[in-house]
């Protein structure tokens, strides 16, 4: 590590206990470190800084300048009509809506956002304006092309022939950049969802228009003085959620996918062990792809790995913190150096030459614990740029993406020298199986002729899978680091649920070496233990980034498609859960699962205590309009067991409640089955 300058972080006057801020050994390690040299930390924000309790409870509106206007919990004991209101009169079930609204809004900008740049880069790609950049899965973008209307033959002289794929890509991304903002119409993805559930956004007039549009409106009903009924508030959120699900967020997978190739199941490994003292270390931070797909592939080219060599370093060692880590993890293998709480710490092991950061989820305060290091921080995004006068910004440009990546990586190598001899790398690091997708979880339940839902949803009605969990998000600094993920999904898989991740609760459960086929036979109840050493596949599933909720979504439209446990989402014996969930995204995600069918519950708080009625209509009304609705449980352990309530009252209405009796079948009895 260099020597600490004395631009030290200002001191708190409290400091967290790192051992009850964590349940990692290596988190706690460095947030000890950190203590000692004087560097904050958000775990020591965490202790200084109290939440507003007004705030917590969803009830404090700021959206004029009247305000802010904070409406308390009534006095206890007094009886009869909520009588609380805002200046303009505004009541608290208003206000929380609102407020629940616009954090809808600004969650699936954000990944809707990052679908928008996405094909804008695609549709740069299928215009032949960037060499960097290759279709690399032909395979995904012909999957995909009728999805969008696109035809992927054409009839000529009576025969229908392949159509060339570089018109497919080209009218591909035309059709996709048009879903952000085309001025009529439907989301087109939104027909991908099992027909019930089209129907029934149908008729409930909330399929979405466009993507912008819902965001655009929920500003504006938002705005003082316009929407002022918490119903109708809640339905511009399922419009404007599922055009994030099933449209931003699912088109951004996709055309990931198209460009960088479908993920498919490869070993890595997780946690701040896997830096390295005598490599180049490059941390790789945020959510989109772009940039990072160029710095992987030049961090491994010949001319960057002998530069470092010449510079004393035996090689270059990559890390991912967040999605844009998990991105990179997926389709390549490199290891995420933690989740979106240990990004400062990353640089804290004196071991970071470089953190690359992109958009969503980067610390402001990265920029003062880098002066405390050798560490060069260096924004890439033109939305997101920091303050800080040590902060290097580098804008990408997708059109020289290489020449880009290749200075990021170059500027790291010659840091290596001005590292210090005091580095502490944490020893610890766990071994993970990650990458899977909806084509490469039927590959694994069917094989290559015959991949197929049907095993799963024959395992999920013979009852030794219980049902599957959809486990997701962030980090949040006021719970206990990891805690809440890995108690909630340890619980699950002992009780044969089934376990799908991403985001910051798959790179938790692969530091707990929750993602490896082995443990099964030491955490998982037997009827799941024995489906997984069969297929050979974790009892927790890794599907990819917050982004890549969209998997979830469609794995769970195949389960559908495959027969058995019903005609809808919501029919099938599943739930959600994000167990530590922080960000805006997380409840823009929540939406479009429940809308979607889905039980969904989360950890911590949802700011709605302040308006019960409001709370009430999301939390049981909801569940007869969508078959889905949300719950709150903080305990990891009672929320577990929510879920599996919920399972199992879903398997019960299926019919499927009750353990079937096996049944050895001799030649004869198969023969019998074909015959019939």
């Amino acid at each position: 590590m260099a020597e600490v300058t004395k631009e030290k972080a200002a001191k708190p006057q409290k400091m967290a206990d790192a051992i009850t801020a964590s349940i990692d050994p290596a988190t706690q390690e460095m947030i000890a470190r950190a203590q000692k040299l004087g560097v904050e930390t958000v775990f020591d924000r965490a202790v200084t800084m109290k939440p507003c309790n007004i705030g917590m409870q969803g009830t404090c509106c700021k959206n004029c300048a009247m305000g802010p206007c904070r409406l308390p919990l009534p006095k206890a004991g007094i009886e009869g009509e909520d009588t609380r209101k805002g200046l303009c009169g505004a009541t608290a079930n208003t206000i929380a809506a609102r407020n629940f609204a616009r954090m809808v809004a600004a969650g699936a900008s954000a990944h809707s956002d990052h679908g928008r740049s996405v094909a804008e880069v695609f549709l740069s790609v299928a215009r032949k304006e960037t060499e960097d950049y290759k279709i690399k899965d032909p395979g995904k973008l012909i999957a995909m092309a009728p999805h969008l209307g696109v035809a992927t033959t054409i009839e000529k002289d009576g025969e229908v022939l392949d159509r060339d794929l570089d018109e497919i890509a080209l009218e591909v991304a035309e059709k996709a950049l048009a879903e952000w903002g085309k001025s009529e119409g439907e989301l087109v993805y939104a027909k991908r969802a099992p027909q019930p559930l089209y129907e029934r956004w149908k008729k409930l007039g909330v399929v979405p228009r466009n993507i912008d549009r819902e965001i655009v409106e929920i500003m504006h009903r938002t705005h003082m003085g316009v929407d002022q009924d918490y119903k109708n508030l809640v339905k511009q959120c399922t419009r404007a959620a599922l055009a994030d699900g099933w449209g931003g967020s699912m088109l951004a997978t996709d055309l990931q996918d198209v460009m960088f190739g479908a993920p498919t199941p490869l070993q890595s490994e997780a946690n701040l062990g896997v830096l390295k003292q005598d490599h180049v270390n490059i941390i790789i931070h945020g959510h989109e792809p772009i940039l990072s797909e160029m710095i992987v592939a030049a961090a491994q080219s010949k001319e960057m790995i002998e530069y470092a060599n010449s510079k004393g370093a035996k090689g270059i060692q990559l890390g991912g913190i967040c999605c844009t880590g998990n991105e990179i993890l997926q389709r390549h293998g490199v290891p995420p150096a933690g989740t979106f709480l240990q990004q400062e710490l990353a640089i804290i092991t004196g071991a970071c030459d470089a953190m690359v950061v992109d958009v969503q989820c980067i610390f402001q305060n990265l920029a003062n614990v880098a002066k405390c290091f050798h560490t060069k921080l260096i924004t890439t995004h033109p939305i997101a740029r920091m303050e800080q006068e040590n902060v290097l910004h580098i804008e990408f440009d997708e059109h020289h993406a290489m020449e880009d990546a290749k200075r990021i990586v170059k500027m790291a190598i010659d840091n290596f020298e001005n590292r210090g001899a005091e580095v502490m790398i944490p020893k610890y690091k766990a071994v993970q199986i990650a990458g899977f997708g909806v084509e490469s979880i039927e590959y694994h339940l069917g094989g290559t002729f015959r991949g197929s839902y049907y095993t799963l949803n024959d395992n999920i009605i013979n009852g030794r899978i219980r049902g599957v969990a959809g486990v997701v998000g962030c980090n949040n600094a006021r719970t206990k680091h990891n805690e809440a993920h890995i108690a909630i999904v340890k619980e699950l898989i002992k009780n044969d649920v089934l376990v799908l991740t991403t985001g910051c609760n798959g790179i938790a459960c692969a530091m707990e070496g929750l993602l490896t086929p082995e443990t099964a036979q030491v955490f998982c109840g037997p009827g799941l233990a024995e489906v997984c050493e069969t297929v050979g596949i974790p009892p927790v599933l890794h599907l990819g980034s917050c982004v890549d909720n969209s998997r979830i979504l469609l794995a769970a439209t195949e389960v559908v498609k495959a027969g058995g446990l019903g005609n809808d989402i919501q029919d099938l014996p599943a739930a959600g859960s994000a167990p530590e969930w922080m960000s805006e995204k997380a409840i823009s995600i929540g939406h479009y699962f429940v809308t979607s069918g889905v039980y969904t519950v989360f950890g911590y708080h949802m700011p709605l205590d302040g308006a019960p009625v409001l709370k009430d209509y999301l939390y049981e009304e909801l569940e007869k309009v969508y078959g889905g609705m949300w719950d709150c449980e903080p305990d990891p352990i009672k929320h577990a067991h929510k879920m599996i309530a919920h399972i199992d009252k879903k398997r019960k209405a299926l019919g499927i409640d009750k353990a079937r009796e096996r049944v050895l079948m001799d030649m004869a009895d198969r023969r019998e089955m074909e015959a019939k």
